[in-house]
């Protein structure tokens, strides 16, 4: 907890920085020559362009359209950039509206096209090679209206003064949308708590920074220069952290994919980090069953914990603690935790010690928060007061831990043992039902069942195949 506090306290200083110290020097005037100018946003534009090909490139050759969506966000701002390098006054070209009008539409299309990475996509768009015709037909019109422009200067209309009525409504729009992908890139780090992720959401901020100054100053005033390097600096941080988690995945989940609770659990070596899935692995190799198990009770137990509305911080808890809720039984001896039957009294005494046993080696191995190891001990406590290892009431038990042993006994119930055979997933809620109050809590039982249906009724597979597809 204390490494995601620091981590978390840096990501919020580093993004409030560029703001800093544009309130604090940004309204100085200055005098930089166009020549100056030319150097600066042709760099920008470079660093958008290779990042618009790379991350289309990519994306083309795994067929995903939605990290193309990032590559064309970026494609679009390279393209504005290099016409407002070009068009810069002085040098080439004299005074032209195109060098005010790409400046301040740089940022807002940006992250207008970013946004629709959010939302669905028109089936046409689903394919590689629509999305790449329409990629390239977007940045050869944003080329030739600004040559043309540039060539019949009357084709634009006035431009807006900085800080007037039009450019606020192109700053409020631009604000909204880097705020809309600001926001799920955050939504991402809270539950992966990986410093890439915070990198985007600090890259984003910077870039919502850089664009204050573009539509609100003017050339003479020192922040107008440093938004720039704003600028550059967010599309180097974006396209550095996605080009690296590319490299690793498949996505990258900022800007690419609001990532879900359930994802976690599926690839817990990306997200949850290198210890959990040390831990997974140790305990597929002591007993296949066990960690078919536990996976399968964290995926329903992230998902029960969304229907009722978790944060994601404790989402991210959930799916450890359920990964991993019987690692003690690392310390149960085969011939009683691979028994070929039921349990005598005594073996039962002793499967019954992997809660504290689990508690015990993750308090040990260091570097797992409180609440994941008090899952791992209190999975098996009841509302009743009857459950083991410390006999705790409901009064004593948190929401996650209620959740997480309504979903340790619901999969045990459907899944086939050796001294009996698995029930049906309804007969598993039923029982559930009739012990809820007592030893469950009702609000996890009727989760859980919502859950089920809405999984059976999008995939009315048999049960088998759900397991499976789980394990």
């Amino acid at each position: 907890m204390r490494r995601f506090s620091l981590l978390l306290g840096a990501g919020v200083a580093a993004a409030a920085a560029p703001a800093v110290v544009h309130v604090a020097v940004g309204f100085h005037h200055v005098r930089f020559t166009g020549t100056t100018h030319v150097y600066t946003v042709g760099f920008s534009a470079f660093v958008a362009a290779v990042a618009a090909v790379g991350l289309t490139a990519i994306a083309a050759r795994r067929g995903d359209t939605r990290t193309m969506v990032v590559g064309t966000a970026f494609a679009v701002m390279a393209g504005l950039l290099a016409l407002h390098g070009f068009s810069t006054p002085g040098v080439w070209f004299g005074n032209n509206s195109v060098v005010a009008i790409t400046g301040g539409a740089t940022l807002p299309a940006g992250a207008i096209v970013l946004v629709f990475s959010v939302l669905p996509l028109p089936r046409v768009l689903r394919s590689v090679l629509p999305f790449l015709l329409v990629e390239a037909t977007l940045l050869a019109v944003i080329v030739a209206l600004g040559m043309s422009a540039l060539i019949w200067p009357s084709l634009l209309p006035p431009v807006p003064a900085p800080g007037g009525r039009d450019a606020l409504a192109l700053l409020a729009v631009g604000m909204l949308a880097f705020g809309l992908v600001t926001l799920r890139a955050v939504r991402t780090f809270l539950l992966t708590r990986r410093p890439l992720d915070l990198a985007v959401a600090v890259g984003l901020v910077w870039l919502a920074t850089a664009l204050v100054p573009a539509l609100t100053m003017n050339y003479e005033q020192l922040g107008w220069w440093i938004g720039h390097e704003v600028e550059l600096d967010g599309i180097l941080v974006i396209g550095i952290a996605v080009a690296i988690d590319l490299a690793r995945a498949a996505q990258s989940r900022p800007l690419a994919g609001d990532l879900t609770a359930a994802e976690l659990v599926a690839s817990e070596d990306l997200f949850l980090g290198s210890q959990v899935r040390a831990l997974t692995a140790t305990l597929a190799e002591k007993d296949e069953y066990t960690e078919r198990h536990t996976r399968r009770v964290a995926l329903r137990a992230v998902q029960v914990g969304d229907e009722l509305g978790l944060s994601r911080g404790r989402l991210r808890t959930l799916a450890i603690g359920g990964l991993i809720h019987d690692i003690g039984k690392l310390a149960i001896p085969d011939d009683i935790l691979k028994k070929p039957g039921s349990l005598d009294d005594d073996e039962y005494a002793t499967v019954k010690e992997h809660a504290e046993r689990g508690y015990r080696l993750l308090t040990e191995l260091g570097g797992f928060s409180e609440g994941v190891r008090d899952l791992v001990r209190d999975h098996h406590e009841r509302l009743d007061g009857k459950g083991y290892p410390r006999g705790l009431t409901a009064g004593q038990l948190t929401l996650d831990a209620r959740i997480l042993a309504v979903c340790d006994v619901y999969d045990a119930l459907i899944s086939n043992r050796v001294y009996r055979d698995a029930w049906s997933e309804q007969n598993a809620i039923d029982y559930l039902r009739a012990e809820s109050g007592t030893a469950f809590d009702e609000r996890c039982v009727e989760a859980l069942a919502r859950v089920i249906g809405r999984d059976s009724a999008c995939a009315p597979a048999p049960r088998t195949t759900l397991v499976e597809a789980t394990t």
